[in-house]
């Protein structure tokens, strides 16, 4: 007998009893709508999870520079300078696992409006790709400083929503001036609210600027863990003074030193350079890839030979993510489990049916074989019968799952995530069920005696 044939046959069968058959696939449309919607809420779920994770810092890799020593004493990362503002452009541009990059040169002083202070948590002088690293995708109000206002070394600076509390209660901050140690910076952007990072500091309470900005207006120097603001007073009497670079213009004070002498005491270069760098990679996955190509690429740049130790240190959150995201796949398996549960339910309930056909049909069986049907038709026919019953029960538990997952995002407003795998899956697991729990009632159909089933009653 043909499949289409076969295939005829079950369904004007199963037409016969509609009432039943729709009651026999109210388990797998249960059982296939629990698992697309589950799915679903999970995989939400997991990726409003990255999406916080990444949020709050622990997609990010941290560069700092190396570690200075003297005397056998160590004074630990971030105490020799080492990284420049071209050491970001060249991980941005050169490393392929890196999504963005962006300079940091730190500060930690006083801002001043009005008769309020304020003394920030974080001031940070960077770039507009800040925001993209930090996955900081908008503002309250106004807009982030741009590239020319890096280059130009601009007085402009956006705040945090905790500045903006402290300093100007509820007025706009934009458009005013804030000094900072003195520096009058006017306020263009206030960044939207992102609350406390992995380690319970307050991300709201930071001030971005121009890199350049903070570095040769603010700070001078690299960061130490005092507040810049206290010392400047003493700065002065202290007798120390910034180096001062004296224009092309002018005669140069000093005698120049001759070829020989040029070569015989060569003069230390000065650089600018930064306080630490943030990039943060495409994914989570990419993190140790990131992290290996920007080793690579730092120890090409700063001419470390093979076996000598990095002058530079990489700081990633690998194991929070990590922690975190085997949380939310533990949850998805559990709530996936649940669901397969009640499919296997259904399952039963198709054996149980079809066992009933059977022996109700236990004279059609005999009829059929007599009049030439084979054991391996017999089977067929039932198989298939069991088989279109889940899989016309699995194709509205799929509409019915996802309109239930819709349903959940619309009225509970939680995330859900409809994978095209899990609807494929969920198709694919139905017809198995059918076969599985449809072959034992067929195989007895098939081994019936001809003459004993016609003469049953």
């Amino acid at each position: 007998m043909r499949i289409s044939t076969t295939v005829r046959v079950a369904l004007r069968a199963l037409v016969r009893t509609p009432l039943r058959a729709a009651l026999t696939t109210l388990g797998i449309i249960i059982g296939v709508a629990a698992v697309i919607a589950m799915t679903a809420i999970g995989s939400g779920s997991s990726k409003a999870m990255q999406r916080t994770i990444s949020s709050m810092g622990a997609n990010v890799l941290l560069i700092l520079p190396g570690t200075a020593a003297s005397g056998g004493v160590t004074f630990g990362a971030g105490t020799v300078v080492t990284l420049t503002p071209e050491d970001c452009e060249a991980i941005r541009s050169e490393c392929p696992a890196v999504r963005s990059a962006a300079p940091i040169v730190r500060a930690r002083t006083q801002v001043v409006y009005g008769n309020r202070n304020w003394v920030p948590m974080f001031i940070y002088g960077t770039t507009p790709e800040f925001l993209d690293v930090r996955d900081w995708n908008s503002m309250s109000e106004g807009e982030m400083f741009t590239e020319k206002d890096v280059r130009n070394a601009s007085k402009v600076c956006v705040l945090g929503t905790t500045i903006v509390e402290n300093l100007f209660g509820g007025e706009s901050p934009l458009g005013k001036e804030i000094r900072v140690k003195n520096v009058s910076f006017r306020v263009v952007g206030v960044l939207s609210p992102k609350g406390a990072n992995m380690m319970g500091m307050d991300q709201d309470d930071v001030l971005l600027a121009p890199w350049t900005t903070i570095k040769y207006r603010v700070s001078g120097s690299p960061l130490t863990t005092a507040n810049q603001s206290s010392s400047s007073s003493t700065a002065s009497s202290s007798g120390s003074s910034p180096t001062q670079v004296y224009p092309s213009g002018q005669l140069n004070p000093y005698p120049l030193p001759s070829a020989t002498q040029a070569a015989d005491s060569p003069r230390p270069l000065r650089f600018t350079n930064i306080d630490q760098i943030l990039a943060s990679a495409h994914s989570s996955d990419q993190i140790p890839l990131a992290i290996r190509q920007i080793t690579d690429l730092l120890r090409e740049r700063h001419r470390i030979r093979e076996g000598e130790p990095e002058d530079f240190t990489i700081r990633d959150m690998t194991e929070v993510t990590n922690a975190l995201s085997a949380s939310t796949m533990l949850m998805t398996r559990l709530l996936l489990s649940v669901a397969l549960i009640s499919l296997v339910v259904g399952g039963v309930g198709i054996m149980n049916i079809m066992l009933v056909s059977v022996t109700e049909r236990t004279r059609e069986i005999g009829l059929r074989m007599s009049v030439g049907a084979r054991a391996r038709d017999i089977l067929k026919q039932f198989l298939v019968e069991a088989v279109v019953l889940c899989v016309l029960g699995g194709v509205i538990g799929i509409l019915v799952g996802c309109g239930g997952s819709s349903l959940v995002t619309l009225m509970l407003k939680w995330p859900t995530d409809i994978s095209a795998a899990a609807i494929l899956a969920s198709v694919l697991v139905s017809a198995s069920v059918g076969i599985l729990f449809g072959f034992y009632p067929a195989w007895k159909a098939s081994r019936l005696d001809p003459i004993e089933a016609l003469r049953y009653e």
